[in-house]
């Protein structure tokens, strides 16, 4: 790993973290976008890997204490967005990549307007009595 973006990762706050991932997330589907163009296949199933697990990793910080019904809206579209992934790959179609990085954009967007330390720098571990398992057993 690049030394310069190791210790940027080791000295980021919650929220800075997050916003690194949903970052590398977005960058990873236009990836899996232009190995899709060129008929790079393994390329494009590695790229979406790697954004179906950024989005597993910000599925396992949800939090549903401090904002309950946030983390239960943000749990449901992680979970979209990972099915959105498995179908492009599946299906090998643009159209599920570009649905997915619009949606990781707005939500970067919006991740971009907290403050690095609101809730004490907590991100939203989500526990459902009834919705504990997994969203997806698959990967991508």
């Amino acid at each position: 790993m690049n030394p310069y973006f190791e210790q940027m990762i080791l000295s980021a706050s919650p929220i800075e973290l997050v916003r690194l991932m949903y970052q590398r997330a977005i960058a990873c589907v236009a990836d899996a976008r232009d190995h899709l163009k060129a008929g790079r296949i393994r390329e494009r199933t590695q790229a979406i890997k790697r954004a179906y697990a950024i989005l597993a990793e910000l599925l396992i910080s949800l939090d549903a204490e401090i904002a309950p019904e946030l983390a239960a809206n943000l749990r449901r579209l992680y979970c979209y967005m990972q099915q959105r992934l498995i179908d492009a790959n599946f299906l090998q179609q643009d159209g599920p990549l570009e649905e997915t990085g619009r949606l990781l954009s707005n939500l970067a967007d919006a991740w971009m307007a907290v403050p690095p330390e609101s809730n004490g720098g907590r991100v939203s571990n989500v526990a459902y009595e009834d919705e504990t398992a997994p969203c997806l057993t698959v990967s991508a």
